[in-house]
């Protein structure tokens, strides 16, 4: 499957969880319900897992989470926020 292909139907699970649920709950909450989406339609789901922070060539714990890992190749990270600031874009990229 290509990587087009799997966010395509990563995101159909996401409209399929936020048309349920609506705007307005915690992250938290759509969390737990796109981990169940995506694990209905047969995929590998990790949620919470840890990356470390690597600074100089060293592995660095720094508590540093990644909400939902889909197939160990496509990174979720869950924002329910009114809009975007600088702050958000950042952590994205990070």
């Amino acid at each position: 499957m290509e990587i087009s292909q799997l966010t395509e139907m990563i995101l159909r699970c996401a409209y399929t969880v936020h048309t349920a649920l609506g705007p307005g709950l915690l992250e938290s909450a759509y969390e737990e319900c796109l981990y169940y989406e995506l694990k209905l339609a047969g995929f590998k789901v990790e949620k919470q897992k840890a990356l470390p922070l690597i600074y100089k060539e060293v592995k660095l714990d720094a508590g540093y989470r990644i909400d939902l890992l889909v197939k160990n190749m496509i990174v979720v990270e869950i924002k329910s926020i009114e809009a975007f600031t600088d702050v958000h874009l950042v952590q994205v990229l990070t």
